[in-house]
Formats: structure tokens, sequence, C-alpha cells
């Protein structure tokens, strides 16, 4: 299949000023564009993720940076089509919620540890290999021998680590996500508990996956991405997983074959977690998509 768009992520701690009209410029220059994804606007800096015409890369980028003033560092994928349903401009009190005003990344974080560097890192004794991701992520692919937070969203991050962080004592620490912006607070979180050993997988696992692309790597299975794909494998192709909508969890072929199956209401791992009233809810919603698809429009709860 004939790949025609590129899928994008950046982001960037810094201070901003005047968000709103921040967000109505951006707005306004990439809307001649065929753009779809999620910018996420804060205080605290900006997190995107984008798919776009190949022929159109250059110009979002030069968009992109000149809105900000700034010049980011862009980790892309080829694709054969949009991994987004629509263009969001969102203004939100963190670009990745850990609910800690005390956790500032723009001060400090972990050591920046190239693909290379990594794999040398993590095969080290005396080092403990974290994944800062939720269970759903962490579930279908990680990397050889890691600790997983196994955590429902990244909130619970700092419990997590204050309740294990006894079995750290003495240990470096090397951390890990999928695009390396929830180990800019994860690390500067650990750090400020007393760890001086911390470091984070640069770029995260997406960078380290195109690195090591002609390589054995130490990494297993598929990496859970936030868009249609809803995964990618080794070779950043779509991976093998589709979704569950009621409950956000990757599933398999053979998942999605289950009684307990019912697109955009359950699936065998939420059946008995969700209420007869969230059912009828996600069955609803369920029902206009469908009709929003037969009539050839977006529905918003897509």
């Amino acid at each position: 299949m004939h790949k025609e768009y590129i899928v994008s992520n950046f982001y960037k701690f810094l201070k901003l000023n005047n968000i709103d009209e921040i967000k109505i410029k951006l707005k306004n220059k990439l809307e001649g564009l065929n753009i779809k994804g999620s910018f996420l606007l804060s205080n605290e800096g900006v997190n995107g993720s984008f798919s776009v015409k190949i022929e159109d890369f250059k110009r979002t980028v030069s968009i992109i940076n000149s809105v900000f003033e700034k010049k980011f560092k862009f980790k892309s994928q080829f694709y054969h089509s949009h991994v987004f349903l629509r263009l969001k401009i969102k203004i939100k009190k963190e670009i990745v919620t850990i609910g800690k005003k005390s956790v500032q990344p723009s001060s400090v974080s972990g050591k920046y540890l190239s693909p290379e560097e990594w794999e040398q890192t993590i095969n080290c004794e005396n080092v403990i290999v974290i994944d800062t991701r939720n269970h759903y992520e962490s579930s279908i692919g990680s990397f050889v021998s890691s600790i997983k937070v196994n955590s429902n969203n990244f909130r619970e991050f700092p419990s997590w680590f204050d309740k294990n962080k006894n079995k750290f004592e003495k240990k470096k620490i090397a951390m890990f996500c999928t695009g390396g912006i929830r180990c800019e607070k994860a690390t500067n979180y650990v750090i400020k508990s007393g760890f001086k050993d911390v470091f984070q997988l640069e770029g995260g696992i997406i960078n380290y996956l195109q690195k090591t692309r002609s390589t054995k790597k130490l990494w297993e299975g598929d990496c859970f991405v936030f868009d249609e794909r809803v995964s990618i494998n080794k070779a950043l192709e779509k991976g093998k997983y589709n979704q569950c909508y009621a409950c956000r969890y990757p599933l398999t072929k053979q998942e999605m074959t289950s009684k307990l199956y019912i697109e955009g209401v359950s699936c065998p791992k939420c059946f008995d977690l969700k209420s007869d009233k969230q059912k009828r809810k996600y069955k609803e919603r369920q029902k206009q998509i469908n009709i929003a698809k037969i009539k050839g429009i977006k529905h918003i709860g897509c």
C-alpha cells in the first residue's frame, strides 16, 4: 500500500504566555492544510501528534516552529492514510498530566540515552528499567525484564513510585515511555525523591524502533500508539491489534470473536466491569457513529 502520509509527534516544555492567542494563530495557519491530529497547549509547553500529506509536512513543521518561535524535534513515520479523525487544538493545565505542581521537567530531568546507549545501559547489572506507561500499553509489548507501573493513568505514577522506591535504593534507574514526554516528568519526580542516577530513553520507544530498525532489538511485542493504528510493530508498521472503545484496551482478532465483544460497547476485558447503564450509553454512541459513517460524516464521539 502506497504511503502518502507522515505521522509525526513532538513536545517541548517551555513557558508559554498568551496561550489563547497562540491557539488561534496555530489554528488559522494550519487551517489550509489537510492535517489531522491533536495539539495540547499549556503554560508549561506544547505536545502535538498529527498526520499530514508528505508534500505538506515541511510546510507544517515550518508553521509550528514559527508559531512557537522554536525549533522542535519531530519523530515521524510514513503511513498510507490519516491516523486521526480531525484536528483538535486544546488548552490544558498540563501537556501530560501527572497532577503534581512540584514536577517541573524544565528544571531537571533524567539523562538522555540514545538507543545505542540505552541498550548498553539496560544490559548492565544494578540497573532498574521502569516502563512508565499504563497497563493496556505495556500489556502488548515492552523491553525485556522491565518493571511495569501498570497504572490506569499517568497520575498514578508518583504514588506507585513512593510505594516501591525502597526497592530501587542504590540502583541506577532507566525509564521509558512511548515518545519520551511522560519520562520527562517521571524522571523529574524520581530525582526530586532523592535518586541521582536517573536516565530516560531519548525520543521514547518510537525513536528506539526507528534507530534500531536493522538490528536485533531488546524490545518484545507491539508498541501501543494513541491513534487509529492502535499499535505499531518493530518495523513501525501497523500492529496486529484493534481496540475496544469502551475500555480502550488493545484486542487481538481472537478476542474480537468473543461473545463478550460488542463493537463500541464491551470486550472480554471489560464486559464484567461495565454497568448496564454504561453499556446502554456506549451502545447509543456506537449507533450514532454507525449512522454518521453511512451518511459519510464524522461523528464527534469517534
